[in-house]
């Protein structure tokens, strides 16, 4: 997995995901400074969460197309230094407009990540690796969302919110620049060692983008993604603001508490690659899909009975616990939905069909967040919004089961 170069692929990917999640919950860490300090309602901050993923999920498909046409190593780079300089920019920031528009031009940045990464694996990657690698690459996102309380916290309180956000742009930006001179878009001999590494699976004909997106099996998982991501979301952008204002805990004491529930994902989002992959091997004659499927359905289905108990329960002990194992049930199959598609499409596909599911699910980024800001404005509380999650979400793992099924291609049903 870490010879001929691989192990460089997976640092710098490892990476990538770190300051990507900085960046992201940045925001939400600082927002009861930033709220204060511009006078904005929690529905106004509803709003601003949810800008950010406007131009993230059309940039998630935009994204996937680009990695495709253009190469994972390009696409990645330019969406780093984009994103990056946007992070930075909302030091300029002097009201609600302008946030809002800083935030969908921060989010365009950041939508090309997972498809890109998504995409680099299967470069590099055998189809046994591929779930353990995108588990482990996408695990450094949640430890970017684990150090962002402390870092972010400390400098708001020290200096300042603004200069929290230009010191996060730097790291990317030297990212970017090491990234550009050190990786490959793929190994030496790629077109040999990818015939090797795939048994003979990669044999079929290319197939039209349009095929897959039609397809029950990429739509389903894209619900299933769009109800990991409303639950994601939540987390990442309200939970703060609800330790601080539901369970009257200061910023500091936010700012560490957050780190629990992100460590348990980093564990949960590196381990259910290794998971999958290790069932795929040992249940070879069920299929691929039957060791994705296990994962996304149980895992799915636990995160959503956590998320929805964690709204009802009256301490904040029991909260913050139910919250912390739903981030790693979560985070157990944030590797899944992306070897789906790396499962049933094909190479020259995998960029653009993986970012259009991206796209789909983070439409969940927009409608979230505005949506919870606008019951806790309504109710009072946020019991209703921790609900909505969990149901969302048992709705999803069920219809996984129905619905995502191994894809009949055109060439197999001429052959059947």
């Amino acid at each position: 997995m870490f010879s001929q170069g691989r192990g460089v692929v997976i640092a710098f990917l490892f990476l990538a995901g770190v300051i990507n999640y900085l960046d992201r919950s940045a925001l939400s860490i600082a927002a009861p400074f930033i709220k204060d300090d511009l006078s904005l309602t929690a529905t106004q901050m509803g709003i601003i969460f949810s800008s950010f993923s406007v131009g993230y999920a059309l940039f998630n498909f935009f994204g996937g197309m680009a990695s495709d046409k253009f190469g994972a190593k390009m696409t990645l780079f330019v969406a780093m230094i984009v994103w990056s300089l946007f992070s930075g920019a909302l030091v300029l920031a002097g009201g609600f407009v302008s946030m809002i528009v800083i935030r969908v031009l921060f989010g365009m940045g950041e939508g090309p990540l997972s498809a890109t990464i998504n995409k680099m694996v299967n470069n590099w990657f055998p189809p046994n690796q591929r779930a353990s690698v995108v588990g482990l690459t996408n695990s450094g996102t949640p430890l970017g969302g684990a150090i962002s309380g402390p870092i972010v916290g400390y400098i708001a309180i020290a200096y300042g919110w603004r200069i929290s956000f230009v010191a996060i742009m730097i790291i990317g930006l030297i990212w970017a620049s090491f990234w550009w001179k050190f990786v490959k878009e793929k190994p030496e001999k790629a077109a040999d060692n990818v015939q090797k590494d795939d048994m003979g699976l990669i044999k079929e004909s290319k197939l039209k983008f349009t095929f897959y997106i039609k397809q029950k099996t990429v739509l389903f998982t894209a619900f299933a993604f769009f109800a990991y991501n409303y639950i994601l979301f939540f987390f990442l952008t309200w939970f703060p603001s609800y330790l601080v204002s539901a369970r009257g805990l200061s910023v500091k004491d936010m700012s560490i508490i957050t780190v629990i529930p992100w460590v348990l994902g980093f564990i949960g989002l590196a381990m259910g690659g290794f998971v999958s992959d290790f069932i795929y091997k040992k249940f070879l004659q069920k299929g691929v899909l039957f060791s994705r499927k296990l994962i996304l359905i149980s895992c799915l289905f636990l995160s959503a009975l956590c998320i929805g108990f964690a709204g009802l329960v009256t301490t904040t002990v029991s909260a913050v616990a139910l919250v912390a194992a739903s981030v790693f049930f979560l985070y157990l199959t944030g590797a899944i939905y992306w070897a789906i598609i790396n499962d049933v499409v094909d190479q020259s596909n995998v960029g653009s069909v993986g970012g259009f599911m991206h796209f789909l699910a983070n439409t969940a980024g927009i409608i979230g967040p505005t949506l919870t800001g606008y019951l806790v404005d309504t109710t009072g509380t946020y019991t209703a919004a921790f609900l909505l999650a969990g149901g969302l979400a048992i709705v999803a793992s069920l219809a996984v089961i129905r619905f995502v099924k191994p894809i009949i291609k055109p060439n197999e049903e001429t052959l059947a």
